[in-house]
């Protein structure tokens, strides 16, 4: 059998539906059912509140947020560069997976926070600090479009 926090979790994910139960209207999240809902279990409060229209288009800004740091990694100017925003890419990923799978139940449940959602000061400058960093690597591209 499962643990009470994942049974909890699956029933928030269910019961948002299409567009969710309201904010702040959620039965597992607002009472008490669903217990650390404000770092690992946000994306359980999203899916409950909010529902799959709304956890969806998170899940396609996490895509994106990727594929821009890959993107990054394939244009940057030397191997460093490339090997610094692959690395984010795949820190960015690895979380987005873990935490999306264990609110479903399909990865064990390890604390791994939701990037740029989860509650949490630490977790947020660091990636605060993985943005910045991609964001030199992408201005000190070499720019081949217009060479003369």
């Amino acid at each position: 059998m499962l643990g009470y926090n994942i049974i909890q979790s699956k029933l928030a994910i269910g019961a948002g539906g299409l567009t969710g139960m309201g904010l702040f209207k959620g039965n597992q999240t607002q009472l008490g059912f669903l217990y650390p809902k404000t770092t690992d279990f946000i994306f359980s409060v999203i899916g409950e509140e909010m529902g799959f229209i709304v956890s969806g288009t998170i899940i396609i800004l996490y895509v994106l947020l990727i594929t821009k740091c890959f993107y990054v990694a394939k244009t940057a100017k030397d191997e460093n560069g490339m090997l610094i925003a692959s690395g984010i890419a795949g820190v960015f990923l690895f979380h987005m997976i873990e935490n999306i799978g264990m609110v479903m139940g399909l990865l064990p449940i390890t604390g791994v926070p939701l990037p740029f959602i989860s509650y949490g000061g630490s977790s947020l400058i660091t990636n605060f600090i993985c943005i910045g960093l991609l964001l030199n690597i992408s201005g000190k591209r070499q720019k081949t479009i217009f060479v003369k």
